[in-house]
């Protein structure tokens, strides 16, 4: 067994192999895929580690079991049903061991030793499959207890638009998904808050201090809104959080970059036409999409631009002058198509 054993360590420890993994479980369930990845990916690594330990040691041992357990608690904490998690390990455990088949075939393992091995990776993914479902169903039955409970499904049917709110109210998303994390934040959010479909919500009738400073976690605020319009609003701010921008900031100063982001092939085309010139491999050049793109955040203001990007003056001029030689755009006299034509570029750019 040692060849398969030697091929599981090198082909789950491959990061294409985990990031392979990561997809094919966010693509089976959307509900998992509503998690922030680097959830998702923390999660996948435990399970490998854990799968990888067990085999060397013959069977599950307790540890390798509770990193199972840990993964089916936090899941059911984040709200996200057990079919939907059996459904992104199941994606995520076909991948690997057809991973694992595709590359002892191909390092030459015998058949038999091949078939031996996967049937003992499913063996232990059956065991820790189990202990995953069974910490599962008891952090379920744990938060069923309590008022804390009743509240987060509450606001669940608030915001998926089952139930009306009783007056008007900010939503509130964060990226938060970690439930300690989350637990420690709720008080500073302030309303209903709690952790829907895996990222800490909440509602609120009034803006919390760390919106208007734009610190706190990430995420996004809406506008005071009508109890109708909630629904609209949280998936809105769910999107919005594709953005990236840090803290936490109100909706409407994230319209543009959400509506974007929604689209990156039509940012991937802007960025091919506008800015053929840069190599987006070159620091230099990113570099100077980097200049270009804070100068129109600075509606083409030098100064500004220079103090946002802690450089001199003449340095955003050497680099926008640099940036008009090697893509030919003169940025002069821009119109508010053509300006938001190359902000999105420069971003698509700069994102790869």
């Amino acid at each position: 067994m040692s060849g398969f054993a030697d091929l599981l360590g090198s082909g789950t420890s491959d990061p294409a192999v985990i990031e392979a993994t990561v997809r094919a479980a966010r693509a089976r369930s959307p509900l998992v895929a509503a998690l922030p990845e680097d959830e998702v990916r923390r999660h996948v690594r435990a399970i490998i580690d854990a799968a990888i330990a067990a085999l060397d040691a013959g069977v599950p041992e307790e540890a390798d079991l509770e990193a199972a357990a840990s993964l089916g608690g936090d899941r059911a904490r984040q709200g996200v049903p057990v079919a939907a998690l059996l459904d992104g390990f199941q994606a995520g455990r076909t991948l690997i061991v057809r991973t694992l088949v595709d590359r002892g075939r191909a390092a030459g393992l015998p058949a038999d030793e091949l078939l031996d091995g996967v049937t003992r990776i499913d063996a232990i993914a059956t065991a820790l499959e189990h202990r995953m479902v069974h910490a599962h169903r008891i952090a379920e039955l744990d938060l069923a207890r309590t008022a804390r409970d009743t509240e987060v499904q509450r606001l669940r049917r608030i915001l998926h638009g089952e139930d009306p709110a009783d007056r008007a109210l900010h939503v509130i998303v964060t990226d938060v998904s970690d439930p300690a994390e989350a637990q420690a934040l709720e008080q500073d959010l302030g309303g209903l808050s709690g952790l829907v479909d895996g990222r800490l919500v909440a509602l609120t009738p009034t803006l919390p201090g760390a919106a208007a400073a734009g610190g706190g976690p990430r995420g996004a605020v809406s506008p005071l809104v009508a109890p109708a319009r909630i629904p609209v609003m949280y998936e809105l701010c769910r999107r919005a959080l594709q953005t990236g921008e840090p803290g936490l900031r109100p909706l409407t100063e994230l319209a543009l970059a959400t509506a974007m982001a929604a689209e990156p092939a039509l940012g991937g085309l802007l960025a091919d036409d506008l800015l053929a010139g840069l190599d987006p491999a070159d620091p230099f050049h990113r570099e100077l999409a980097e200049t270009v793109l804070v100068y129109l955040d600075h509606a083409g203001r030098i100064e500004p631009a220079a103090a946002a990007l802690h450089v001199h003056p003449n340095t955003v001029k050497y680099r926008i002058r640099r940036y008009r030689q090697l893509t030919g755009d003169p940025l002069d006299r821009l119109g508010v198509a053509a300006t938001a034509h190359r902000w999105w570029a420069l971003r698509s750019f700069l994102r790869g």
